[in-house]
């Protein structure tokens, strides 16, 4: 019986992260639909109105007053208080990049940000935290960059659009690896610090009469919006990562970025040449080695052809 509850368990684990990837992996479809808007107006929209549906969130599972306690501990504690507030940053940066990237026609681009994002976060672990990169890490990430200096040698310019979403993206994590708190609580607390600074962006906007909340309903119902679409594909990650194992979410996260990549060649029509093939084809065969490593068959294989070594994952 309770290996039966522990089979479906992971089954709705693994329907609710397929349906957050998938979601973050269409919401392109949904930030062309307000193209017209300037970027930075669309992430003021973005993060008011996500932190007002998270706080509806909030007191609809009642959770106001730990909510209200964890805010408090934030406070009387330094260290993360810095924490979230460089988290709001990075993640506002991490908005405004990808916003302006899909309504600039570089999907394509954005998509290799977020394919390259792990091989980042790798990184960012050896540098910071001074993680041990297992072999296999290392190979993932000589062949990633391979796939990247292959398009700078090419194209003479270097990918920053996906660079500034990966690393974007990797310091967030970062940090909120260190934080340590709910995907409910930590997406509450960070748009409402910046909230200020984006209701004043947007007040400023409208009295200098370039705001674009009223050029139509269907604009309003859109901005209004942001915050569902923003939110609801972190509340099914955050209920099904809990129910998987790590190693699953890990192989799950690049439905995102290709559907990305599906959208930006055969629907918006950009660029992918032979040149952007190779480099993909070098990310992909890193994020393939770099996620098998991570699984216990691997490690079970690895095992077997090598008795005296040690697994790879005691270096976790």
């Amino acid at each position: 019986m309770r290996d039966r509850m522990s089979e479906n368990e992971q089954k709705v684990g693994i329907f609710y992260t397929l349906c957050a990837y998938t979601l973050w992996g269409v919401l392109p479809l949904y930030w062309k639909q307000v193209q017209k808007v300037p970027a930075g107006e669309i992430l003021a929209h973005r993060i008011v109105w996500s932190f007002l549906f998270m706080m509806a969130i909030v007191f609809i599972t009642k959770n106001g007053r730990a909510l209200f306690q964890e805010a408090i501990q934030l406070i009387g504690q330094k260290k993360r208080l810095i924490g979230i507030t460089l988290a709001s940053i990075t993640i506002s940066i991490n908005w405004l990049t990808y916003i302006w990237a899909v309504n600039a026609n570089h999907v394509v681009e954005v998509s290799l940000g977020y394919y390259i994002n792990p091989l980042v976060s790798i990184l960012l672990g050896m540098i910071i935290l001074k993680e041990r990169l297992t072999p296999w890490q290392v190979v993932s990430f000589l062949l990633a960059t391979i796939g990247v200096l292959n398009l700078i040698i090419h194209f003479h310019q270097v990918p920053w659009i996906a660079l500034l979403l990966a690393l974007s993206f990797g310091a967030y994590g970062l940090l909120k690896k260190q934080i340590q708190l709910s995907s409910m609580f930590g997406l509450t607390i960070e748009t409402f610090m910046i909230t200020p600074i984006a209701i004043l962006y947007l007040t400023q906007s409208n009295l200098a009469g370039t705001g674009s909340f009223t050029i139509s309903p269907l604009v309003t119902l859109l901005l209004v919006g942001a915050g569902v679409a923003t939110a609801i594909p972190l509340l099914f990650f955050a209920s099904g990562a809990r129910r998987i194992p790590l190693s699953m979410v890990g192989f799950l996260q690049y439905v995102a970025p290709t559907l990305m990549l599906l959208l930006g060649v055969f629907l918006y029509n950009e660029p992918f040449t032979e040149t952007h093939f190779i480099s993909f084809a070098f990310i992909w065969i890193a994020l393939f080695l770099y996620s098998l490593s991570r699984t216990k068959w691997f490690v079970h294989v690895e095992h077997k052809l090598f008795p005296n070594k040690k697994s790879i994952q005691q270096h976790y």
